[in-house]
């Protein structure tokens, strides 16, 4: 199979059957969603939302966590990974954005790299979800399913699969289909045990068909 055909069937399908995915992460502000995401480095969407509560209800928005200690914020984040790291990210993200962006969490791509704790995939993630841009987050999940499926080829670190993913999805769907990939690979196309048999892409994936020739060639 062409590897335009197998963009076209594949997202046909997400559009088909999940036409506004959106991130499992709580949030109700841009500033909320910044922190969520950088929690979530390393952690699961629900360990973040079981920490982000009580995170808001003591820094509601970026010019009470600028004022507060990392001490402060590493009680309150403690049961996620990394958390000595994160809670010294958050802090500084927090005075970057205060003191650079009046609090208000910035579009472009570039910009957002300037706060502590946000590299490319994260300022990605941001301005896809905050602002609809046709940005292409890629973490494991992307990475490893866009692989598996055939989407791309050789794509040894994440840029790279980005590079590749953005120049076959329509721009107009690059920030649902971040989304699709990383839903289905967190609940479907799981990384050590893939669910073939309830993949509703299987038909138009080069790793399946690849399982289904080594089937044929045991029998």
């Amino acid at each position: 199979m062409r590897k335009e055909e197998r963009f076209k069937r594949v997202l046909e399908y997400f559009q088909k059957e999940q036409p506004a995915p959106e991130t499992e992460l709580m949030y109700a502000t841009p500033y909320e969603l910044v922190v969520a995401v950088i929690l979530s480095a390393q952690c699961t969407d629900k360990r973040v939302n079981m920490i982000t509560p009580l995170f808001f209800e003591r820094f509601p928005d970026a010019y009470a966590l600028a004022d507060a200690g990392s001490e402060d914020v590493l009680e309150i984040i403690k049961s996620c990974s990394y958390p000595n790291n994160k809670s010294k990210h958050l802090v500084g993200m927090a005075k970057v954005l205060t003191g650079e962006f009046g609090g208000e969490v910035p579009a472009d791509v570039d910009l957002l790299q300037k706060l502590p704790g946000v590299g490319r995939k994260t300022a990605n993630v941001l301005a896809s979800v905050i602002y609809n841009m046709p940005a292409m987050a890629v973490d494991t999940h992307v990475h490893r399913v866009s692989a598996r499926i055939g989407l791309t080829r050789n794509a040894r670190t994440p840029l790279q699969t980005e590079m590749q993913l953005v120049k076959h999805i329509p721009e107009e769907m690059i920030s649902r289909a971040h989304h699709w990939l990383i839903l289905h690979g967190r609940y479907v196309c799981v990384a050590r045990k893939p669910k073939c048999g309830e993949c509703g892409i299987k038909d138009w994936c080069r790793y399946y068909a690849e399982q289904q020739k080594k089937s044929a060639g045991k029998t």
